[in-house]
């Protein structure tokens, strides 16, 4: 481990710990950085005492709250209602009382204080020692986790230890519904859906079991929670519980002799549904709290090591020459498995179930961030995710119609489903997201070949999307087939005709179905697809309209973005995020972008563009981008390091790995940027690794920046398993397990069998990148 300090943290690679005091200031950052999940329940790492706090959270993949969308004037086709991510039953809470102080980090001293993320075994630990303010010490320890194996339980464990002399000692182990959290800012429709979302359906409890089932006022989902609990104590104790509306509370009162300890493991159950009755969902629950006092706590514990153990192997990335990335890495990986891995057709919300920014909203995040890590490293968690999107289908044809379109037209942002996005050119025209869902299902079907998955929901997406885009363009007078009235990306330059992006993610959904109903001519036939409508959906394909600058020798972002009139970015410095102090309709009429945008499209569909043209693309387009999104600096990263600007691929990847860790946009505490987190995946694999999965055959092209002296990855490709270390001189290849896979290395193709293959890195100069913006410098950190 290495010593030094990384903004208040130990730097340790398999750590994230914070010691040496309680800083009242970094409450919410904390409570994001710390919180656990499974990809159902998600706790944020707030104190197990209830307070000091700064937003309570407690969350339930897809559970929440409708409320009114703010119109100044309605339209038609304008969603009607928004949703919000719901602070559900807070199970964590466990109050102690010291003879008659309550335990509060903010009175009293604190003498020891350190709270321990660990990324191998799932879990934050807690020591803590205490003088309350009448002078008795007491020492805290805790352990809690949220079980990677069972997927409605958390649990905790919590120790206490008088340490000068014998003590009265107080716990309340708590089930609290509807507690008070921070006014959401001000748009009052949002602060009055969360302001006590749950109304109570039952409330009951028996020796030290509780439970409570509620129900939201306006979406009508019914969420049960319940309690039960093992106690350690070295004497006699006391207790009594009761339940009542939205509080079910264990209370222990025991004599604690000096040295002695008085521990308290909790497990937690949660359960929650749209259709199902009150006794199914206590039974429900009920049923998992019993079989996590039977499994128990050391139990539970040990599955979670062995859970994190096969990620680990077959997804870790390692590090040399930068001990506080090799952290970062690794936080990242942890936190997008926490987001993803057992969500069971849910949404990856932008955030996962760390805080409630973005209301709690899924975006295209998910598909074009956060499934390429989970494609090749948890491949059953991105097959649960696009089945998620495959059970909203209805929605989305729905959505489509209703715009008078075929096919399936997919929301810019939602929670169940339905578009919640009332901001009509960034929602609405955002038309690339159902594309990114197209390409996200068949590079999912290229690297796992799951049959199952392509008969039951993949080339019904395939299908689906494909007519949309075949009926949003239309050819015009010289052939081309063109997309209108769009918005990329890039949310700076919105409804215009023909983005690149969009227009090359529609040309690979068109080419992946056609490839898909002639694959498969039994679904082809299931779903109406004839002859002639393929045969349509080629020839869009083939004559899509790509918008280029001859003069400028640069693909333009979209149809004459390259002569609208340049930004002034002298005068902005010192004024991003752009969209903060300057008009839309300003940022839309200007060559200025917020997050990559062409750039991106360069290494996602990296087979329409030569070399060349990646590297006078990027050289046009960095200069111009300002990076007000968290998800730009990933996509720049990648492409830097292709086109062989290495170190500054290394400070964008930087970037992007300590968005949450360095608090770079100043809102970590609202939750993690989970796709940013994701990128730092991409950075590596795709960047440095320069891994491609064009057409389903993967090829590498690594090369390290100069502050890194070797990188090694892991991936999985249908059955084999595969780990690539680089050094600065040459790369080797070896199959963990599974059968043989045909590879490529710099253009030279081989098969990896069970002999592990090394290859010489070409021989390579340095580039020396465009410059940034003025104040959109990437992100350098203090070594």
């Amino acid at each position: 481990m290495n010593p030094d300090q990384g903004h208040g943290f130990e730097i340790h690679p398999w750590q994230l710990k914070w010691s040496g005091g309680v800083d009242l200031d970094m409450l919410g950052r904390t409570e994001t950085l710390f919180a656990l999940s499974n990809g159902h329940i998600g706790l944020r790492g707030t104190f197990e005492e209830g307070e000091p706090v700064d937003h309570p959270g407690t969350y339930l993949n897809g559970f929440y709250e409708l409320r009114g969308l703010p119109y100044a004037e309605s339209g038609y086709g304008y969603p009607e209602s928004g949703q919000t991510v719901v602070n559900v039953t807070d199970g964590k809470i466990i109050r102690l009382l010291v003879e008659d102080e309550p335990m509060d980090l903010r009175y009293g001293r604190t003498e020891e204080h350190e709270r321990t993320l660990d990324f191998r075994t799932g879990t934050l630990r807690r020591h803590t020692l205490w003088t309350s303010p009448t002078g008795r010490t007491v020492r805290i320890k805790s352990e809690r986790f949220v079980s990677f194996t069972k997927r409605t339980i958390a649990a905790i464990r919590y120790e206490v230890e008088p340490v000068d002399e014998d003590m009265k000692l107080v716990l309340q182990s708590d089930l609290l519904a509807n507690e008070p959290v921070p006014a959401p800012g001000n748009d009052p429709r949002l602060a009055a859906a969360l302001d006590a979302p749950l109304v109570s359906d039952l409330a009951t409890c028996r020796n030290y079991w509780g439970m409570l089932v509620h129900h939201t006022r306006q979406s009508g989902l019914h969420i049960a929670a319940g309690m039960d609990h093992e106690i350690y104590f070295p004497d006699k104790a006391d207790t009594f519980i009761r339940a009542d509306g939205d509080l079910a509370r264990l209370t222990i009162a025991a004599n604690v002799p000096k040295g002695k300890s008085l521990t308290l493991t909790k497990y937690m159950g949660y359960g929650w549904s749209a259709r199902r009755s009150v006794p199914a969902l206590r039974a429900q629950v009920d049923a998992a709290l019993a079989m996590a006092m039977e499994t128990g706590w050391d139990s539970l514990k040990a599955d979670q090591v062995r859970y994190l153990e096969d990620f680990w192997r077959d997804a870790d990335i390692e590090l040399d020459g930068d001990p506080e990335l090799q952290q970062a890495v690794r936080f990242a990986l942890f936190h997008v498995l926490q987001a993803g891995a057992r969500g069971q057709s849910r949404a990856i919300p932008a955030k996962g179930l760390t805080g409630p920014g973005y209301d709690g909203h899924t975006f295209w995040d998910t598909e074009s961030f956060i499934l390429p890590m989970l494609t090749y490293t948890v491949p059953a968690a991105a097959g649960e995710e696009l089945r998620w999107r495959h059970a909203t289908m209805d929605k989305a044809k729905a959505r489509a119609a209703e715009l008078g379109q075929r096919g399936a037209m997919f929301p810019w942002r939602s929670i169940n489903g339905d578009e919640c996005s009332g901001y009509w050119p960034a929602g609405t025209a955002g038309v690339h997201v159902s594309a990114d869902i197209a390409n996200a299902t068949a590079r999912y079907l290229r690297a796992t070949g799951d049959e199952q998955f392509e008969t039951e929901c993949g080339v019904e997406l395939l299908v689906e999307t494909a007519r949309l885009f075949a009926g949003l363009g239309h050819h015009d007078v010289n052939g081309k087939f063109r997309i209108d009235g769009v918005t990329g990306p890039d949310e700076y330059t919105a409804v215009v005709n023909n983005n690149v992006f969009t227009n090359l993610a529609a040309q690979q959904n068109l080419r992946d179905a056609v490839a898909a109903v002639h694959r498969r001519p039994d679904l082809a036939e299931q779903f109406g697809v004839t002859t002639a409508e393929a045969a349509h959906w080629e020839s869009c394909a083939d004559d899509m309209s790509i918008p280029y600058d001859e003069a400028l020798g640069v693909h333009q972002q979209c149809e004459s973005f390259t002569l609208l009139s340049a930004w002034d970015f002298e005068s902005s410095v010192g004024r991003y995020p752009l969209l903060l102090n300057y008009p839309y309709y300003d940022l839309y009429r200007k060559q200025v972008v917020k997050q990559a945008d062409l750039v991106y499209a360069t290494y996602l569909f990296g087979d329409s563009f030569t070399a060349e043209q990646k590297l006078r693309n990027f050289d046009y387009y960095y200069p111009i981008t300002v990076r007000d999104s968290s998800l730009s600096a990933c996509c720049e990263a990648v492409t830097a390091a292709e086109v062989g600007y290495l170190d500054l691929a290394y400070d964008l990847l930087a970037e992007s790995v300590f968005t949450d860790l360095h608090d770079l946009h100043n809102n970590v505490n609202s939750g993690l940027h989970i796709a940013a987190l994701a990128g730092a995946w991409t950075d590596c694999v795709a960047g440095f690794g320069g891994m491609r999965d064009f057409g389903g055959q993967i090829t590498f092209a690594p090369r390290l920046p100069r502050r890194l002296t070797y990188l090694s990855f892991r991936m999985i490709v249908r059955e084999s398993k595969i780990v690539v270390a680089v050094d600065k001189e040459s790369t080797t290849y070896r199959l963990l397990s599974g059968p043989p896979i045909d590879l490529a290395h710099h253009g030279e193709k081989f098969t990896l069998t069970s002999a592990p293959v090394t290859m010489k890195i070409p021989d390579f100069h340095y580039r020396e990148p465009p410059k940034a913006p003025p104040g959109c410098e990437p992100y350098r950190r203090e070594i």
